[in-house]
């Protein structure tokens, strides 16, 4: 097995569907889909045995109790779970191009890790895409996007399938790279020794805090946004508040000015809290 694709997700069973079929028709097949599940209900155990019904996909759910935010915890768990030395880690509303997973191999490097992006679709348009568009491939092709309403400004060439183009638009970019918890991936033996995600941070750059203690430990980032694309679905964030925004932020310059290397409340602190269930049906 080559890779682990962690996919976060709550309560998103529609978007979760779109995103499984999307990583149904990838180039590679050797790579395994645990799904980190932050206490969804029955709809979303549905949509995952939907789709394990119908195609080959190696999924496994991995579920705890919703108690408000606590997503970093079971990232953890997903990478504990992990049955690979690679990790990739996504979410469960972006649909990845067909070659995603196997660009994540290819690119990866001991001492570093792969920073990628997402191509975030408006509502409208995230509404209409079906399973039909994913399978087709559709969903990810940027002229059928435009043609339903996507507007791509300077992001028109995020899904340039030209690799040449991709290569040097991502070696050009003057955007930092950081570890996006949509589009990224590292050896899980680096985020072991980082101690995986904070469970004291809420949501907004609980993912960058884990990349920040990452380059503490001496990895480098390697921008891949134009090589490993995918196409973002549009929803809401009632989580998302000015109050976690500000502890947040304030966690993480405390981050960099101490340069912490490892989570406060992270992997290693796992064994004093609830477990997480591995579903195989409905919870």
């Amino acid at each position: 097995m080559q890779a682990t694709v962690i996919l976060s997700t709550y309560e998103q069973p529609f978007h979760l569907e779109r995103a499984l079929r999307g990583y149904a028709r990838q180039t590679v097949t050797d790579f395994e889909i645990v799904i980190a599940d932050d206490g969804s209900g029955p709809e979303t155990a549905r949509a995952v045995d939907r789709v394990r019904a119908d195609t080959a996909l190696n999924i496994r759910h991995l579920w705890q109790e919703d108690r408000e935010f606590r997503k970093p915890q079971i990232l953890n768990r997903g990478v504990v779970a992990a049955r690979s030395d690679y990790v990739i880690f996504s979410d469960g509303d972006c649909i990845p191009r067909d070659d995603f997973v196997q660009t994540h191999i290819q690119l990866n490097e001991p001492g570093t890790f792969l920073s990628g992006g997402a191509v975030r679709l408006p509502r409208s348009v995230s509404e209409s895409i079906t399973v039909e568009d994913v399978r087709a491939g559709r969903a990810a092709d940027p002229a059928w996007l435009r043609g339903r309403g996507w507007k791509p400004g300077r992001h028109r060439y995020r899904l340039t399938r030209d690799a040449r183009v991709a290569w040097l638009l991502d070696a050009a970019t003057t955007t930092r790279p950081t570890l996006n918890g949509n589009n990224s991936s590292v050896f899980k033996q680096a985020v072991i020794d980082a101690n995986g995600f904070d469970a004291e941070m809420g949501y907004f750059g609980e993912d960058a805090a884990l990349g920040d203690r990452l380059f503490h430990l001496g990895l480098r980032a390697k921008m891949i946004r134009h090589r490993a694309p995918l196409v973002h679905l549009y929803h809401d964030r009632p989580y998302r508040t000015a109050e976690t925004i500000k502890r947040n932020t304030e966690i993480r310059r405390r981050i960099r000015k101490n340069r912490e290397v490892r989570a406060h409340l992270g992997i290693q602190e796992l064994s004093g809290l609830d477990p997480a269930t591995e579903l195989a049906g409905e919870p």
